[in-house]
């Protein structure tokens, strides 16, 4: 039997993933304790949310990995998706809505692995400066940050490839890159071939942030699936509190529409926001445009959902006229079911009232693994590399 979550609007679980270990450098492990001390949590309480922080876990650094030089730190990588899958999985099936505070991007791979552990068609909108469709074979680097979509989406190191039982964790018609401002030449190469969806800053600019970020959602079907919204801060064009800043990117108040639209879709499962680095903003400005970036979004959705599920008012059925014939009416008798028949009847669904798709009630149960396939639709606009990264 499926697992019924009924979503309560207004309930968000803050989860923190203090890690750098896919990053080249250490910093923004600092990201969720940095973030909380700047004022997140009553912020979005100030908004209308009821907020519950289930804290961090254990932190995980960037450290050298000269055994490894094409995919670093796997196993400090690992030990930091290990942790936050099945608090994600916990916070899904509570009906809140995860909010997770991490590092480095790797996390997206727990996030959706615990949103899937009850939903099996699960998307991703992948905010980002850069596309991370390196691999192993491609990196100049090693740095697994640079690699996350493809680990997600079953071409990256082969250890993260495998976190999910049965890759891909998401296919790629059902993941979309949006505000891309860098692609390295073997990224370009894998988009021109590829089915992933993308909307480059210059889509963006040009489509209007609203209109591109509504396309993106229906085209990875995010109106009919649960999705997750991946935010790296580093696709804010001159935001300079992250390890890797650059202008090109999303305009601000771009970055603040696009996250609207986002935030308001009923199928929305999950937030992550990765790359900010404390060490790099000595006066906490820009952990203010963070907060005020998700406070705007989230206030938006709010909103939305409750308008969503307020009551629509009934007009009042027009009276009908008494019978005058003087026949009279015979009265109407139940059209008998034999027993055993199995008529299911399935109870209506309230705004905000997901039913998971593969999920028992029972704890003990495993996941379930499969993805159902999907007609792909693919129409994307072929983009420009720019120069080299692995992050």
């Amino acid at each position: 039997m499926a697992v019924k979550i009924v979503r309560q609007p207004n309930k968000l679980i803050l989860l923190g993933s203090p890690t750098s270990a896919a990053a080249m450098s250490a910093g923004h492990e600092g990201a969720p304790a940095a973030l909380r001390s700047a004022g997140l949590t009553d912020r979005l309480r100030s908004v209308g949310y009821d907020v519950e922080d289930l804290g961090d876990d254990s932190v995980q650094l960037s450290k050298p990995d000269e055994q490894s030089p094409r995919a670093r730190n796997i196993s400090g990588v690992l030990a930091a998706l290990n942790a936050l899958k099945p608090r994600v999985e916990l916070a899904v099936k509570s009906a809140a809505l995860p909010l997770i505070l991490s590092g480095d991007c790797s996390v997206a791979l727990a996030t959706i692995a615990g949103v899937r552990r009850y939903f099996r068609n699960v998307g991703l909108i992948y905010i980002d400066r850069d596309a991370d469709l390196n691999t192993p074979a491609t990196t100049q680097s090693g740095c697994l940050d640079g690699m996350v979509v493809s680990h997600i989406t079953g071409r990256g190191a082969v250890e993260l490839v495998r976190f999910w039982s049965e890759p891909p964790l998401v296919r790629d018609p059902d993941a979309a890159l949006f505000g891309v401002a860098h692609l390295d030449p073997a990224e370009q190469q894998l988009l021109e071939r590829s089915t992933l969806r993308r909307y480059l800053a210059s889509d963006v600019q040009r489509l209007g942030a609203a209109a591109a970020a509504r396309s993106a959602v229906e085209r990875i079907h995010g109106d009919k699936n649960e999705f997750v919204l991946h935010l790296d801060v580093d696709a804010v064009g001159g935001f300079t509190a992250t390890d890797y800043p650059g202008d090109g990117g999303l305009a601000i108040e771009d970055t603040r529409a696009a996250l609207e639209v986002f935030a308001t879709q009923p199928h929305l499962a999950a937030i992550e926001v990765t790359a900010y680095n404390p060490t790099k903003d000595p006066d906490g400005s820009g952990a203010k445009v963070i907060i005020d970036l998700l406070a705007d979004a989230l206030a938006k959705r709010l909103e939305a959902l409750k308008s969503a599920a307020a009551p629509v008012e009934k007009k009042p059925e027009p009276q009908q006229e008494p019978a005058t014939s003087a026949t009279p009416v015979p009265a109407l008798t139940p059209n008998p079911v034999a027993p055993g028949a199995g008529i299911a009847i399935a109870p209506p669904s309230d705004p905000g009232e997901t039913w998971s798709s593969d999920a028992g009630e029972d704890e003990s149960e495993e996941p379930n693994d499969e993805s159902a396939p999907k007609t792909a639709n693919h129409d994307a606009d072929e983009s420009q590399g720019t120069g080299e990264s692995d992050s």
